[in-house]
């Protein structure tokens, strides 16, 4: 098995894109859905530059033309009505999410899968949406996508055996990593990242390192790739909060955020994005 011949994105921004890359580049006929006609605009252009740096790095033999004429961008749900699997990257947000999927599995085939990108939310629960919850399961894909080299694949209660089998081979296909996990608050990356950078930021809080010694002691130490503090400004501020926040409501007062990330999220410290976290990125 191969990767699905056509799929869809739903959310164009720095998750979707990377998510419409890896399948671009794999083989794929991609349609990304946007929520107006900017978005699906400035998405064509996110992707298209990413493909552009995949050619101009030696890792994929076709050209940029070849690559992005698979690639389309919409802002209607219909655009969908083909696809074998369609993977839903929108904010973390589980009011949203279970919307975004309705909407979208009343558009595609009886025989169309459906993904989220969900890196905490219940996958459970957003199956109690859907008519077809067996053909429902989550791919947790991790930024920046190119480099990355682990895909979450998260098993609801309902998931087809089909399915999981297809969703680790799809992984593979993709050049990168599968952990299979069952569905449970955080999974198990967000679950033990978050709980190394809230304790990161404590110690940040209560004076008992910089957060470049902090950073420092984890590379060095633990051969981490990049500190905890770091990656946070990676995966920004704000979304770290808003997992933070729902673990402390599913597993308790040892996730509850600590002051510093509420503080710089208010101030519009969000990392990378806005040029300054914990670190500065200007």
């Amino acid at each position: 098995m191969t990767v699905p011949s056509r799929v869809g994105v739903l959310g164009g921004g720095r998750m979707g894109a990377g998510i419409a890359h890896a399948f671009c580049t794999a083989g794929s006929r991609v349609t990304v859905v946007e929520r107006d006609d900017d978005a699906a605009a400035a998405a064509f252009e996110r992707v298209a530059g990413n493909l552009a740096k995949s050619v101009d790095r030696g890792t994929v033999a076709e050209s940029l033309a070849d690559l992005t004429a698979r690639l389309s961008v919409s802002t209607d749900y219909a655009d969908f009505a083909g696809c074998d699997l369609v993977v839903e990257a929108v904010p973390e947000d589980f009011s949203l999410k279970a919307e975004a999927l309705t909407a979208v599995e009343y558009q595609v085939a009886p025989g169309a899968w459906l993904a989220s990108n969900t890196s905490s939310l219940s996958i459970a629960e957003l199956a109690g949406k859907l008519r077809r919850p067996e053909r429902f399961c989550g791919l947790h894909f991790f930024n920046p996508v190119p480099a990355s080299e682990l895909i979450e694949v998260v098993l609801g209660p309902q998931t087809s055996v089909e399915l999981a089998d297809a969703a680790s081979t799809w992984v593979r296909e993709l050049g990168k990593t599968p952990v299979v996990v069952q569905d449970a608050p955080g999974f198990a990356s967000s679950r033990l990242g978050v709980t190394i950078a809230l304790e990161a930021m404590r110690m940040v809080e209560d004076g008992v390192a910089s957060a470049e010694d902090i950073d420092a002691a984890m590379v060095l130490g633990y051969r981490h790739p990049t500190g905890p503090l770091r990656t946070t400004d990676i995966v920004g501020l704000d979304v770290r909060l808003g997992i933070a926040e729902y673990l402390a409501s599913t597993l308790g007062p040892r996730f509850e955020p600590p002051q510093i990330l509420r503080d710089k999220v208010a101030r519009g410290e969000l990392g990378r994005k806005s040029g300054k976290g914990f670190f500065d990125w200007q």
